[in-house]
Parts: C-alpha cells; structure tokens; sequence
C-alpha cells in the first residue's frame, strides 16, 4: 500500500491523541461516512501509533463483525504497511493474536468477531488499554458495550469506525449524536476526503449506488431505507439471452405454501444473465406441490445443459435432501445474508456483472413491487414480493461473492 498524501480530517485522526492536538484529551475516536474515504487506514495506524506512544507490554483488542473479515479488510494489508514503517508484527492466527513490536517495545493484540449477541462472551474478563471497532455499526450493543467494560487501564480509549445505517440505530443515537457527552472526537468521511481516490474512481463509486445505498456509502448520511429496494431497475434494459454461456448455475427460493423461485443462471463474456425461471405460488394456483414435483421442474429448467452446481435456500432442508438423492446435481445451501446480499446485488446490477433477461417476467415483477418495511426497527425489505429477489440474491452472494464455483469442484471429487 502506498501512500502519497493525507487529507486534513485524515491527519487529525492519525494524531488526536498526540500532546499537541486540542483532542488530546478526548476519550474515543469515531469516524464515520462514506465507503472508500480512507477512515479505517488512518484508524488503524492512529491506533497502533497511540499504543506505542502511551503503553508499552500492554493488551489491546481490534475487533471486526467476524475475524476472517477483519483479517482480510485490516489486518493482512495493514500490517505490510506497519513492516514497512520498521514494526515487527507477528499474526497468531490460530490463536487471535496480533503481536507488534518496535524499538525493543511489544504489544499485544487480540482480535475478535463480534457477529451476534453470543460474541460478547469471548471478551468477558479481559483488561485491556484500548479496543478498535472497524464497522462498529455491524455490531451488536451487547458486544461493544462488554469490549469498552474491559478497558480500564488508566489512559485507555477507545477508536470506532463504521459506514451509517438508518438514524435509529443503537451506535447513531448513543455514541455519534452524544459525542460531546461521551467526550468523542466525531469525523465524519466523505470520499473527497481521500486523496489517493482519482475523479474516474470518485465517479465510478458514485454510479454504483442510488437510492438508500447512495445517501449511505457515498453521501455518508444516517438516513432510513424507504422506497424501492432496487429503484432503478427498469424492465426495458432487461437483456436478451446470450446464444452461448459457458458455465451454469441454477438459484432457487423454496417454498411450499409461500411461492418458489428458480432462476437458470448462464456465464458469457464474463457477465451473468439469468435466462430463464421457474416461479410457482400454491396460492394462486390453489395447490401445493411436493419435492419431487419441484424437482422435476428444476430438472426442466436445466434441460440438457451441464449445471455447476444448484445454489439453494438454506432453510430447504427437504428439497436439498431430495436433489443430493436423485444424483444429478451438486447441491449448495446459499449464503444468506439480506443487507449484504442486497447491496451486492445492487452493486453487480449497476455494473452489468448480472443481467435479468426478457422472459423473467416473475422477477421483473418483484423488483417493481420489493420495497423497504418502513415500520421496521432495523433496516428489512418488506417480506412480500420477495422470492425471484432472494434466488437472485442467493446467487450474488454464494457464486460471486462466496467462492462457490470451487465448492462445487471440491464436492464433484
């Protein structure tokens, strides 16, 4: 990672603490706003800066939603930068264990995953003299709350980064908005505020994203999800089919009274079109069908063609049971994520990485009818008009975010 500048909010989270800041003598550090405007980089090295500076053989935490994430988005890139700088840094990974020395000094950190309420088990009885949040808003209250009780070494403080979510939530309403009150220094990101971003970068980040994403991971604002969930999907740019894909995947929602949805996905110059669908609502048609009648529509929907591998509901235990039993198919049970999945389709329907084809008619249906519940505490898209939306999130999540493809070679061996 190189660096050429840094921009004026960049430097005063890289020094807040040092003697000579007016922020010396602020508890915590939070920065928020946009994605891409470089606050978890100069987070990370103002904490590792600040640990030398104050502390010498003490015990800190860095903590990620899960800690593969925070290896690959922090740990791994960041501790090339600090070898660079002259640190030793040793990875424990077995063990959790960050260790960073310099000048004959070491520090210890210990890192962790704070994906549910159980996660704030992991960190009970520890002492620790700083604790870092990369994505705090991803966290439950439960486990930052324990994190920050284990910081009570004189001096400790604590260093929050995340990108917002709707202006109900917990961190928005008890840290941001009470600032002051929790004597926080509060910096709030936008992408101009990273230098190493060219204007062609700054315009493809803002050509991702509309609606609630926009506000959030470009404008960097606490606003609620409302409207559409994908508002700027419009059923005359859906794609014809390729005449030739070279790799297949079918993605199906399962449902017995609810409706099921299967899409038939094709790869062709790098781009994913969902060619075809199978989508049928006992409801409307006044009669339920079993596995095997399903399955024999998965098997219609395939045709002749060689499928990689069927990317299922996870909570389709029965129908997965029933596909591995005929033999055919390799059978995945699909990552399921809803805000992840959504903001990846999002992201893969505005660069064209998928394509909805003319035909899909149930599908283009929904995306004019999935819209944000409003009433809803946390951010949730509303759950009607939602089948064909989580096969295609299915999709998106396990093969081109979730590394399916080689699953799927592992489980043919």
């Amino acid at each position: 990672m190189e660096f050429k500048t840094f921009s004026e909010k960049q430097l005063t989270a890289l020094c807040f603490w040092h003697d000579e800041s007016p922020y010396r003598d602020c508890d915590a550090l939070i920065c928020d706003g946009a994605v891409r405007s470089g606050k978890s980089v100069c987070m990370f090295l103002s904490f590792v800066f600040w640990s030398f500076y104050r502390f010498s053989s003490a015990d800190f935490a860095i903590c990620g939603k899960t800690v593969t994430s925070l290896h690959r988005n922090l740990i791994t890139p960041m501790t090339e930068v600090l070898r660079d700088m002259g640190f030793e840094c040793r990875v424990l990974k077995s063990q959790g264990i960050l260790k960073i020395a310099l000048d004959g000094r070491e520090n210890t950190f210990y890192l962790f995953g704070g994906r549910d309420e159980s996660s704030a088990a992991l960190i009970q009885g520890m002492t620790l003299s700083g604790v870092l949040f990369d994505e705090a808003a991803l966290m439950p209250r439960s486990f930052v709350e324990q994190a920050l009780a284990r910081c009570s070494v004189e001096g400790s403080k604590f260093f929050f980064n995340c990108n917002p979510q709707g202006p109900s939530h917990w961190f928005y309403r008890e840290w941001i908005k009470k600032s002051e009150e929790k004597r926080a220094l509060y910096l709030h990101f936008t992408m101009a505020e990273n230098p190493s971003l060219s204007p062609d970068i700054l315009r493809r980040y803002t050509s991702l994203y509309s609606g609630t994403f926009y506000e959030r991971f470009v404008l960097g604002r606490w606003v609620a999800a409302e409207g559409l969930v994908y508002p700027f999907f419009r059923e005359e740019d859906m794609a014809y089919p390729p005449e030739r894909c070279h790799k297949y995947y079918i993605s199906c929602d399962y449902g017995t009274v609810n409706p099921s949805s299967f899409g038939l996905w094709g790869l062709c110059d790098g781009v994913w079109y969902r060619l075809k669908e199978y989508y049928y609502s006992s409801r409307t048609a006044g009669q339920q069908k079993t596995d095997e009648e399903y399955y024999r529509e998965l098997e219609r929907l395939a045709g002749e063609r060689r499928i990689t591998a069927v990317i299922c509901d996870p909570s389709a235990a029965s129908f997965m049971t029933c596909i591995k039993r005929h033999g055919r198919f390799t059978v995945i049970p699909a990552k399921n994520d809803v805000l992840d999945g959504i903001r990846r389709v999002s992201d893969c329907l505005r660069s064209s990485r998928i394509r909805i084809c003319r035909g899909c008619s149930d599908a283009a249906r929904e995306f004019s009818l999935y819209r944000w519940d409003e009433a809803a505490v946390k951010d949730a898209p509303k759950k009607e008009n939602d089948h064909a939306m989580d096969d295609i999130r299915y999709f998106v999540s396990t093969v081109l975010y979730g590394g399916a493809a080689g699953v799927a070679v592992a489980a043919r061996r």
